[in-house]
């Protein structure tokens, strides 16, 4: 206990990272978690990491956890199903809530919420995954939508399972290929640059734009390939920055979201406006990640954006407990 910051502690109690899991994004929430875990031994907090793969009561009781710093991305962790066990066990938590978080997850129900808040989002049709789909029903929904189209599961992260297609055969496939994971979110290709912005204790910070040699931002962009390019500043103007900070703000809050997290969006060549892509409630905490990369450039460090999420969970869910000069 030598090296554990005693005002830390006292706040805190003894903090499990959660990470892992059995998500398709287990491998980058390993590498959140260790960082997030190596960030809180620094600062002094009193923290073990915990893979949630198995047995997670038993090992949550055997380290006697007080309060859990969630780094799981995809099913289990980012879609209400650890908040809603950890709410149970009385363990305050980091981030939104049970039911924020898994209305976040589901981008189907998240976009529908979010339209009705007044801010854009490219049009969609769902597909079920059990459904199976022919050539006829990509033929109908291009009619409709348009070529290209993106094909995405709708309760997945880090792009997983996800493409851009250019016909009617290529569709079919894809749909296909995203049913794997779950049911289907068919949506209309919307020509511009990707921007993403950081939500942390009610606070906007600046937005992140992307460039990618890529077709799209996939997962080979966002965690493999050298030739991504990061802008924060993004190289918006102060006008068209607020606006796309205000937009996260109400999206995050149209969805009950609290605590941190993070929006995502493109902006539309011909209209300029910023459409909505999804609303992320336990971003990648990664190296390579945008949280950090725009905390940073807001003048807070990795470490000191670890505690500032970690104090997110003083303001729980199932605890009535007070930040005190931590």
């Amino acid at each position: 206990m030598s090296n554990i910051n005693q005002n830390l502690t006292r706040n805190f109690g003894r903090v499990a990272v959660l990470y892992g899991g059995e998500s398709a994004e287990r491998e980058i929430s390993l590498l959140s978690g260790n960082a997030v875990f190596e960030a809180l031994l620094q600062e002094g907090v009193d923290a073990v990491k915990i893979d949630t793969k198995e047995n997670l009561l038993d090992k949550l009781k055997a380290e006697k956890v007080e309060r859990a710093f969630i780094v799981l991305h995809g099913r289990d962790g980012e879609d209400g199903v650890v908040q809603g066990f950890l709410k149970f066990l009385n363990i305050p938590y980091t981030g939104s809530d049970t039911q924020s978080s898994a209305l976040a997850m589901n981008k189907g129900h998240s976009k529908n919420i979010i339209q009705s808040v007044g801010v854009n989002t490219a049009s969609f049709s769902l597909v079920e995954k059990d459904k199976k789909y022919c050539l006829s029903d990509a033929i109908k929904i291009i009619a409709t939508l348009n070529l290209p189209l993106f094909v995405k599961p709708v309760r997945e992260g880090s792009s997983v399972g996800m493409s851009k297609v250019e016909s009617a055969t290529a569709l079919v496939s894809a749909v296909e290929l995203a049913q794997k994971y779950d049911s289907v979110m068919i949506e209309q290709y919307i020509p511009g640059r990707e921007y993403t912005v950081t939500i942390l204790n009610g606070e906007a910070l600046p937005s992140i734009s992307m460039v990618t040699p890529n077709s799209f931002y996939d997962y080979d962009a966002k965690y493999q390939s050298d030739e991504t390019e990061y802008f924060c500043p993004s190289g918006l103007n102060e006008v068209d920055e607020h606006e796309v900070q205000q937009l996260a703000l109400r999206s995050f809050k149209a969805l009950g979201c609290s605590g941190w997290g993070r929006v995502d969006f493109i902006r539309d060549e011909a209209s300029q406006n910023f459409m909505l892509l999804e609303v992320n409630t336990v971003p990648g905490m990664t190296k390579t990640s945008l949280v950090p990369k725009s905390a940073k450039s807001y003048g807070i460090s990795f470490k000191k954006l670890v505690i500032e999420i970690l104090k997110t969970s003083l303001s729980s869910k199932v605890s009535s407990e007070k930040v005190s000069d931590v």
